[in-house]
């Protein structure tokens, strides 16, 4: 197996935070609980998790993490939300500025070196 296709079939993780004022903490889990009824029902959907931070001085007070079991999975989870989004009429990035949350979005890899 060639290192591309290793790291191609390798679990990728999703990690988001977010800065949620308290105001708009029950909007934002009623978006995030929508989120995750599409993401569970895709093929290549491993398992999910949200934290609510509940000590230390971090700015994120929420992280989503949604592992998949491949980078594969990415298209298909971007065009079911998408479909959500549209049958929403949902803009995340106009909702996220609407309520004043802050965000830094990324997908990570395990560093198998060091596991």
């Amino acid at each position: 197996m060639s290192e591309i296709e290793r790291a191609a079939s390798q679990p990728l993780y999703r990690v988001n935070k977010f800065a949620v004022p308290p105001e708009a903490r029950d909007e934002f889990l009623d978006l995030v609980a929508k989120t995750f009824a599409v993401v569970r029902s895709q093929e290549g959907y491993v398992r999910e998790w949200i934290l609510e931070q509940n000590a230390g001085p971090g700015v994120f007070n929420f992280v989503t993490m949604i592992e998949f079991a491949s980078e594969e999975v990415a298209p298909r989870i971007v065009s079911a939300l998408a479909a959500l989004d549209r049958e929403l009429r949902l803009d995340r990035e106009a909702m996220m500025g609407r309520l004043n949350i802050r965000t830094d979005f990324g997908s990570y890899k395990r560093l198998e070196s060091l596991v």
